[in-house]
């Protein structure tokens, strides 16, 4: 890790100290519109705005479109030239930082996109009560803004059923054949067929190792 990100990740811990004060009239909002070109129905949710004073202007959008699920991000400053990529740093609560990459679009040096990083984004967004975000910019400079999550749960869910996709976390999703499940199936079955069934357990177990 060389002395830049490193001392970006150290600023991020820092934020995460910070109180967050959230307004009630500023919160994560959800639409529905028509592109007017393409007479296509899509739907949003974007972030509030950043404290004022105390961040940059950065606002994060989630976009379903054609089923498709996009993340935007938009900054008041230079992020980098037309159709550019370029590396976000976000961290929810004091979860480490992730690091995804954004390209900007081919009209625009301030403004940002991922469909490759959407739902991991979304998904992570569901998880904590605030979100912390570092632009590298292409002067390098660091943009950054602290967003409260405050119900930002049912929007994100709202997009996130547009495009057909799961808000369930994989890892708290129940068990398809639980332990309970398997005891009462092993207990019914001849003794052979049991020996047989934890010999192939055995190769399984000693597999995982």
């Amino acid at each position: 890790m060389n002395l830049s990100s490193f001392t970006q990740r150290l600023i991020l811990a820092f934020v995460a100290t910070l109180p967050i004060i959230a307004k009630a009239d500023n919160i994560w909002s959800y639409h529905q519109k028509i592109d007017k070109l393409t007479n296509e129905s899509f739907s949003y949710v974007q972030s509030p705005l950043p404290l004022p004073g105390l961040f940059d202007y950065l606002k994060l959008v989630l976009i379903c479109k054609g089923n498709t699920l996009q993340a935007t991000i938009e900054a008041n400053d230079l992020i980098t030239s037309q159709s550019r990529h370029f590396n976000i740093d976000y961290q929810i609560d004091k979860m480490p930082a992730i690091t995804i990459t954004m390209k900007t679009f081919p009209d625009s040096k301030r403004k940002g996109y991922t469909e490759e990083f959407a739902k991991k984004l979304a998904s992570d967004l569901l998880t904590g009560q605030t979100l912390f975000i570092h632009v590298n910019t292409i002067i390098r400079t660091v943009l950054s803004s602290s967003l409260p999550l405050t119900n930002a749960e049912l929007p994100i869910k709202k997009v996130l059923a547009d495009c057909n996709l799961s808000t369930t976390n994989s890892t708290t999703q129940p068990a398809s054949y639980s332990l309970t499940e398997f005891e009462q199936d092993f207990s019914h079955l001849p003794l052979d067929k049991q020996q047989h069934v934890l010999a192939e357990l055995k190769k399984i177990m000693e597999d995982i190792k």
